[in-house]
């Protein structure tokens, strides 16, 4: 079985890579890079779509599916587990579903692997002149992706407890953060203008509220709080509504029970909820006027736009999420509105390091590699 699920995980790789290999750019690296960051964005808007739907537990072991590389192998065991629980984890829709997350993220691991490797070579090659092929990153990103690998592991063997799914779902958005700032790298970019440097700080709390957004969110999601509160601005008809914030954040407890082994009040559900949606108002403020201040300076028009865009995206989808009762496509376009923030709030924070550094005007490609 696992000869077979890394044969999938080098097919799953094998398109984008022969995409690479044909691409008429000369720097092949930068391209794998950019094709790497583009799979890693989809593997965690599907991620998110196995979550939402609840397909968590499609497959109730891992790495396999009962024990097989693909659903069609355990198609009797999940027939079985079907016919028991019609509506329950296990089902043929949702091993699919499982499964296809599994062989994209192996692919995507590939990838990385690749990554790695050309770094070090080109690193060597160069005499380690090259600060592009620079092999730090790219060997970070594979220690991060073998967590991240853990973590799936953890995901279903710990059936879907909520700190692991949402430890789960940041690593994921570290991993994507640390793949653009690598593809940043390989890239060339126009003058940022010096007084950009001012928003250093301003860009690093930003950085760190929406960080704790991000968790936030992942522990709504994990706990499937998001209909605790059906109307907005109110919930419940309250300003205030009686929440249980012991239980709501304990950290350390199975999915939908508390500490002790007792079913989840709903009140929890309100307080995990409820803050969620309160902190979005603190991020939406600090990151918006970051994002402001910087569509208003050379060199950052276009990153603080597209900024200030996916904000107003994610105020929209959020509230659309509520009105009308947590729609799945709407659900899977909030996740991937985050995911795409963390893109361009890791850009944001690049450029401006840039103006730090006093980078000069540059081409717009860079030469081919050596």
């Amino acid at each position: 079985m696992l000869i077979q699920l890394a044969i999938m995980g080098v097919l799953a790789a094998l398109l984008p890579l022969s995409i690479v290999w044909v691409s008429a750019d000369a720097n092949k690296f930068r391209k794998l890079s950019s094709v790497t960051l583009f799979l890693t964005f989809d593997l965690i808007v599907f991620g998110a779509y196995t979550r939402l739907t609840d397909s968590g537990l499609g497959c109730p072991d891992w790495p396999g599916c009962y024990g097989h590389a693909n659903p069609l192998q355990a198609h009797a065991m999940i027939s079985a587990a079907q016919t028991a629980m019609p509506f329950g984890p296990v089902t043929v829709f949702k091993a699919w579903i499982e499964m296809t997350h599994r062989y994209l993220a192996m692919g995507v691991g590939v990838l990385i692997v690749s990554l790695m490797v050309i770094a070090w070579i080109r690193w060597l090659k160069s005499a380690r002149s090259d600060q592009r092929f620079a092999p730090t990153m790219p060997t970070l990103l594979f220690l991060f992706v073998c967590m991240q690998g853990a973590f799936g592991a953890f995901t279903v063997t710990m059936k879907l407890q909520p700190i692991i799914v949402t430890g789960h779902l940041l690593l994921g958005l570290g991993l994507l953060s640390m793949l653009t700032w690598l593809n940043a790298r390989q890239r060339v970019h126009p003058q940022v203008a010096l007084q950009a440097a001012s928003l250093r700080v301003p860009v690093l709390v930003a950085s760190a509220l929406l960080l704790i957004q991000l968790a936030l969110g992942g522990w709504v999601s994990t706990n499937y709080a998001a209909l605790a509160c059906t109307d907005f601005p109110l919930c419940h008809g309250l300003w205030w509504p009686q929440m249980d914030f012991e239980n709501g954040f304990a950290l350390w407890r199975k999915l939908g029970m508390t500490v002790d082994g007792e079913y989840l009040p709903f009140p929890a559900l309100t307080a995990i909820h409820f803050v969620h949606r309160s902190f979005a108002f603190v991020v939406f403020a600090v990151l918006g006027w970051v994002a402001w201040r910087g569509s208003r300076i050379d060199g950052l028009r276009t990153i603080g736009r597209a900024v200030l865009a996916v904000l107003a995206l994610q105020l929209c989808t959020g509230l659309a999420t509520v009105y009308f009762n947590w729609p799945l496509a709407i659900a899977v376009m909030h996740n991937a509105g985050a995911a795409l923030l963390v893109l361009l709030v890791t850009m944001l924070n690049y450029k401006i390091r840039l103006a730090r550094q006093g980078a000069p005007v540059l081409a717009t490609r860079t030469p081919p590699a050596s």
